[in-house]
């Protein structure tokens, strides 16, 4: 999710739906009311935010080091006029980028992307066995070729590579794919989105990737390699069985 910070509350409408155009959830805030949310939000809610753009407010310098002390997210500051002195000024309060508007949203992706390769080194995307999964829009690869996924489910599974080695809640899933502040949408959908994603993977890679625990959340995971035996074993017992005709998944 995209947290944009504004004082003018069109500007920050505005690019929250041009957000979810491109699929992105987004969130605007009025700078009075995002101090005290950067000060109070639950961690498990800010992990949920990927970037914050810092539009016209008259807090904006202090609001880098602010947001730093919570969150590893992007922080970019969208300016109205060029000013060398202004973005001098931005990147010394802590800002990651500058840019100036009119922009669009799919460049600011791109600058989200490209910070966040070079704080994580991941350029490439998260390699888990046979899958890699990317945080740019792409489709994921197994064994090399791309795997279409729904929107959703590609934003889902993007979410789960970039917090590796951690569980994570379905709330904080919720979060990350369809905003915070969103009410519209029942969180329990999420079940159902993840629960056709791993009908997509397992037939795919042959195995479950997506491992879940009950109050605990999900989390991604590579089978270890007696798991891989099996595997290769069940697949060619189906295989037998079928007359030679491999059928893996629902």
């Amino acid at each position: 999710m995209i947290v944009i910070v504004d004082e003018r509350e069109s500007v920050a409408q505005g690019y929250t739906a041009w957000f979810d155009r491109e699929g992105v959830s987004a969130t605007g805030l009025v700078p009075s009311d995002f101090s005290n949310w950067v000060k109070t939000v639950s961690d498990p809610d800010m992990l949920a935010v990927e970037a914050f753009l810092l539009g016209d407010c008259g807090q904006r310098h202090m609001f880098p080091r602010l947001i730093k002390g919570r969150s590893r997210a992007a922080v970019i500051a969208m300016n109205d006029n060029k000013s060398l002195e202004e973005t001098l000024d931005l990147f010394a309060a802590g800002v990651d980028d500058v840019v100036r508007k009119p922009i669009h949203v799919r460049e600011i992706l791109a600058r989200i992307k490209a910070i966040r390769a070079r704080t994580r080194g991941r350029s490439d995307g998260t390699v888990l066995g046979d899958l890699r999964v990317f945080s740019d829009g792409r489709d994921p690869l197994v064994r090399g070729e791309p795997l279409p996924l729904p929107r959703r489910e590609r934003r889902i599974l993007e979410y789960l590579a970039n917090n590796m080695g951690c569980r994570v809640t379905k709330t904080q899933i919720y979060n990350s794919v369809y905003g915070l502040f969103s009410q519209e949408i029942d969180e329990n959908v999420i079940e159902s989105h993840i629960s056709k994603l791993r009908k997509r993977l397992r037939h795919r890679l042959g195995y479950d990737p997506v491992d879940s625990q009950r109050y605990l959340g999900y989390r991604l995971v590579v089978p270890d390699a007696d798991t891989e035996v099996k595997t290769e074993a069940a697949k060619s017992s189906l295989a037998q069985a079928d007359g030679g005709l491999l059928c893996v998944g629902d």
